[in-house]
């Protein structure tokens, strides 16, 4: 195996990052982004997405970031950690991918390894991006140039369950990339790799990982629902089934993000392709996708038992990023429960210590609280289990609400008699 490899990692959010960070302790690393102000930030030694620290940043002696392509053309191994979205109908959004395929084809050598880290559907980097590489690049695969595909499985937040400590499976579009990639990625992945028999299945297992976590929510929240009607704390029927060793304790609760919300959706698009029209996945997504407008519901409800009258309703909203400890902002559904409230004519304020404040003003419009309102609002809403809210406790939350306050609980941060409804 070449010992001088110089590798470029094209995209430098949640996934590009930390893999840039690891490989620059044994090669030289290319750091690449369209984002400037992304670059920038980097070059400071700063991350937003809070996945790498300052110090990290600062002992990258043989790690540089770019926004310029032609930096990138000493590299010999190209890993490509684009997103991969859906479209308002939720079809793969593959134009991300496209560009960073073109891009990386303008520059490919004889010899070059491309690697794709982004999730995407089975057949997709042999079947779509492999063209483009060679389309543009005049070079042939497996003769000229190889690909690889190892789906990332980064749980942003999750400081745990990191790059280093999740099991790595690759694939390669022939034996001899088959093994650079196992020898690459073992020098940074202390839990090992795993070789998957090809990138098809490599591509099937990713987006099945998050698909059965869908599935798993989807059903708790039709749990809640149920239980709902029925007059049941689902949270306690929860606790109490997970008194047994093999009961799996998910709890119902808004699914966003880029990865369990997005998935599902690159799975059923090929299924449906290939002539199956997948019914269980497709009603989790559906379930799940209703989760903001039921939790509304509910809201409103308990408003108008509470005697609390939504027009010009003070609401408090804790926590606006899609996940618990975490800044990202990406596909958060929370932003579907303060658009319905608004259109209801509720006065409504977000206070979120880990998101950050322009990202919301840019991306929703909404202006964060700098701090908590005391005996102030008609209702406050948990959204997310950030450990200061957690923290806050019964005290904390209820001192924000004015005397006929109420507090509803979706994420079941509080005691269930702490609460005046939770999901």
């Amino acid at each position: 195996m070449n010992k001088e490899h110089t590798i470029a990692i094209i995209g430098l959010g949640y996934v590009g990052l930390p893999l840039a960070v690891a490989f620059a302790e044994h090669y030289p690393t290319v750091g690449y982004d369209i984002n400037a102000t992304r670059v920038s930030e980097l070059k400071n030694n700063h991350d937003s997405t809070l996945e790498t620290s300052p110090e990290e940043l600062q002992q990258s002696k043989r790690l540089f970031f770019t926004t310029t392509l032609k930096d990138l053309t000493t590299a010999n191994i190209f890993i490509i950690t684009v997103p991969t979205p859906v479209d308002a109908n939720n079809l793969p959004e593959l134009s991300p991918l496209e560009n960073a395929s073109n891009a990386i084809a303008s520059i490919l050598k004889e010899g070059d390894i491309v690697i794709y880290e982004s999730t995407v559907f089975p057949g997709a980097t042999e079947e779509y991006c492999a063209k483009i590489l060679e389309a543009v690049s005049g070079l042939k695969l497996n003769e000229d140039f190889s690909i690889g595909y190892s789906p990332e499985r980064i749980n942003p937040g999750d400081k745990v369950h990191t790059l280093r400590t999740i099991t790595k499976v690759v694939a390669g579009s022939n034996k001899k990339t088959e093994n650079i990639l196992n020898e690459l990625y073992s020098k940074i992945i202390t839990a090992g790799v795993y070789v998957a028999p090809s990138i098809k299945v490599a591509e099937a297992a990713k987006a099945i990982e998050n698909t059965q976590r869908d599935l798993n929510i989807a059903f708790m929240n039709e749990l809640s629902v149920m239980f709902n009607h029925m007059g049941i704390d689902t949270l306690e029927v929860i606790k109490t089934a997970s008194t047994k060793w093999n009961f799996l304790p998910f709890t119902p609760g808004l699914v966003g993000g880029h990865c369990i919300g997005v998935d599902p959706y690159y799975l059923i698009h090929k299924s449906q392709e290939s002539g199956y029209y997948p019914q269980l996945i497709t009603t989790a997504r559906r379930i799940n996708e209703s989760m903001s407008q039921y939790v509304v519901d509910r809201f409103l409800k308990k408003l108008a038992l509470s005697k609390i009258h939504v027009v010009n309703a003070k609401v408090l909203i804790l926590g606006l990023t899609f996940k618990e400890n975490c800044p990202d902002l990406r596909n958060t559904r929370v932003i579907e429960i303060i658009q319905e409230l608004s259109k209801c004519h509720a006065n409504i304020d977000v206070f979120d210590p880990w998101a950050d404040k322009n990202q919301a003003k840019q991306f929703f419009g909404i202006t964060l609280q700098k701090e908590l309102k005391q005996n102030y609002y008609d209702a406050v809403l948990l959204a997310v289990s950030h450990k200061e809210f957690i923290r806050l406790g019964e005290k904390g939350v209820r001192s924000t609400l004015n005397k006929s306050g109420i507090v509803f609980d979706i994420k079941g941060m509080l005691p269930s008699d702490a609460v005046d409804e939770r999901l």
